[in-house]
């Protein structure tokens, strides 16, 4: 016997719990599949245990210049036991808070695999859910009239770089490690790979990063990138760009060593481990995807702009469709996506009003078309830059370096993008989203009073910038 509902989400990630709470604000009955824990990724091995280890890598670095602040503390030492105790506290109370989200929303949450199936005794559409739960009860079934699919993704590798658990990791192995190791190669320097670069690197681990791309943060603008490997390698990570890492060339010792090509030389790296951080894949496996019409390209599956497959009814969100694979992205999508099941106004998502985040030391932030992109639309850029060297606050936390980027359309003044490195840029970043939406002009963004002192002045003086009237610079 199948049990009857308005909506069925297939994952409890980021984007499938928050698509189910405004389903049940909608008055929509509905369940959540979810093979392993509420929440997903973000919460237990992507977006907020990376952050945790960050933050107490940042408190660690700075506890090492406190004679700086005119604070002597002796024989500052790293415990990581209790580093990775905190770190999962913070995941345990907010899995604990999601869960009584469910059961605020009146949410019916089946632990263990979803799998679409086909026309059947059901339904003459492809879409009944069939149930293997985890505590070995008998399958469940579940007659939805929709269904809404956020299974995420999973860590790519590359062919040879075989991940052991051991010598080889991905950012999951790496969450759990008990102990930090002496050194680590690092394969990928995009966002991942830097902010793991940035946190092992605070907590005293010898790092190489190796890059493919010309520039690490390659998505960035590339001052951005620049600025960043300037102050990584302040660090004392060593930073390699326009490199192949040769897989075939892997050994395996006490330590790891592989061979890279380059620019014009090869080069061996050996260190204790290698994190292989080259991005991420759809998990598009093993829930009947093969039992529908639904498309799949390049690996992600196809969606139009309110995310509905080929099978109108059933609708894809977060990391499994691609784009931007970002936590908040997959929650907004998820929201799109409930207002149009429930015959709800809604608009599409514009990429370009999207804010972007590396949590690292320093921090970047960006929204909107880098310098670069801009110019390659055709637009005639003017830009406007303002150093935290020269704002109060930033002196005053003793992290002044990094700056504010203003990229704008020259002919009609309109802003184009935002671009921050330093301090604390992922909390401004805000200020800069909501002149997007708004679709504000470098002036209003410069006639916006910002407190002082405050990091938020280099915003407006970058603002004034564009137009040559910054005031302190």
């Amino acid at each position: 016997m199948a049990t009857e509902y308005d909506l069925v989400i297939l994952g409890g990630g980021t984007g499938g719990y928050v698509s189910a709470i405004r389903a049940s604000q909608l008055g929509l009955k509905t369940a959540i599949v979810e093979k392993h824990k509420l929440g997903g990724t973000c919460l237990h091995k992507g977006c907020i245990p990376t952050k945790a280890l960050l933050r107490s890598a940042e408190v660690y670095a700075s506890s090492k210049t406190s004679n700086e602040f005119g604070i002597e503390v002796a024989d500052v030492r790293l415990n990581f036991e209790k580093v990775q105790q905190r770190k999962q506290s913070i995941v345990q109370q907010l899995h604990n808070g999601v869960q009584q989200l469910m059961k605020k929303g009146k949410i019916d949450l089946y632990e263990g695999v979803g799998r679409i199936l086909g026309p059947s005794i059901f339904s003459p559409l492809p879409g009944t859910i069939s149930v293997e739960m985890n505590n070995g009860q008998d399958n469940e079934m579940l007659l939805p009239k929709n269904v809404i699919i956020a299974t995420g993704s999973r860590p790519r590798s590359l062919p040879g770089l075989t991940v052991d658990h051991d010598f080889i990791l991905t950012s999951d192995e790496a969450l759990d490690l008990t102990t930090l190791p002496k050194s680590i190669i690092i394969v990928g320097g995009g966002v991942i790979g830097v902010e793991w670069a940035s946190m092992l690197a605070d907590f005293d681990v010898q790092v190489t990063l190796i890059e493919y791309d010309d520039y690490i943060l390659p998505t960035e603008d590339q001052e951005i990138s620049k600025e960043m490997e300037r102050l990584l390698k302040k660090k004392g990570v060593t930073i390699e760009t326009s490199t192949k890492v040769l897989p075939e060339t892997i050994k395996i010792d006490n330590n790891v060593s592989v061979d890279a090509a380059c620019k014009n030389e090869m080069k061996t790296f050996t260190a204790e481990k290698i994190l292989v951080s080259v991005g991420r894949q759809a998990n598009i496996e093993g829930f009947g995807l093969d039992n529908t019409d639904i498309i799949v390209e390049n690996g992600f599956i196809k969606t139009n702009e309110f995310y509905q497959t080929k099978e109108t009814h059933i609708y894809a969100i977060g990391d499994v469709i691609g784009g931007l694979q970002l936590a908040h992205v997959a929650s907004h999508e998820g929201i799109i996506a409930v207002n149009h099941i429930a015959n709800k106004h809604t608009y599409p998502l514009n990429p370009l009003l999207v804010p972007k985040c590396v949590y690292s030391s320093p921090e970047v932030a960006s929204i909107g078309y880098t310098e670069m992109d801009a110019r390659n639309k055709g637009y005639k850029t003017k830009i406007g830059k303002f150093p935290f060297k020269a704002i109060g606050k930033a002196l005053i936390n003793g992290v002044p370096e990094g700056f504010v980027k203003v990229v704008v359309d020259e002919d009609t003044d309109d802003l184009l993008g935002v671009h921050m490195i330093g301090p604390n840029v992922t909390e401004m970043i805000g200020e800069a989203s909501l002149a997007r939406v708004l679709d504000a002009t470098p002036w209003e963004l410069s006639h916006t009073i910002h407190p002082h002192p405050s990091l938020t002045e280099a915003i407006g003086e970058a603002a004034l910038g564009v137009y040559g009237k910054a005031i302190h610079f």
